[in-house]
């Protein structure tokens, strides 16, 4: 899984060219790794949201105290960090500064899944 942050920067106002032009860039890129047979899913994130916290208490928004935000986030089918690593490496976020984490999705085995199903 790929997840991606950039810096919040709230005075950036693309114009609608810009928008335009980031738009395809991200869809070259995605279309790109599904050419490859390696993509499975992508979603934008939205900017509302809460963050729960241990003690029930809960606060507005993802973290509005940090810099960066997480924008989306993809998931490529990769032999191993190598792979994905290069894909990374294309990614349109990193043209604002942005960054890419790659972490590994480690799959639930079956018998947990139908244990989790029926409760």
């Amino acid at each position: 899984m790929m997840i991606f942050r950039s810096e919040a920067d709230p005075n950036y106002q693309p114009t609608p060219e810009e928008m335009q032009s980031t738009i395809k860039e991200w869809q070259d890129w995605i279309g790109g790794i599904a050419a490859q047979g390696k993509f499975i899913a992508t979603n934008q994130l939205g900017f509302n949201g809460r963050v729960v916290k241990a003690d029930s208490s809960f606060t507005d928004g993802p973290y509005t105290e940090m810099k960066e935000i997480v924008g989306g986030y993809l998931i490529a089918k990769c032999e191993n960090l190598d792979e994905i690593t290069a894909i990374a490496k294309e990614c349109p976020t990193l043209k604002i500064n942005g960054n890419v984490e790659i972490r590994e999705i480690i799959e639930i085995p079956q018998d947990v899944k139908t244990m989790l199903e029926t409760h």
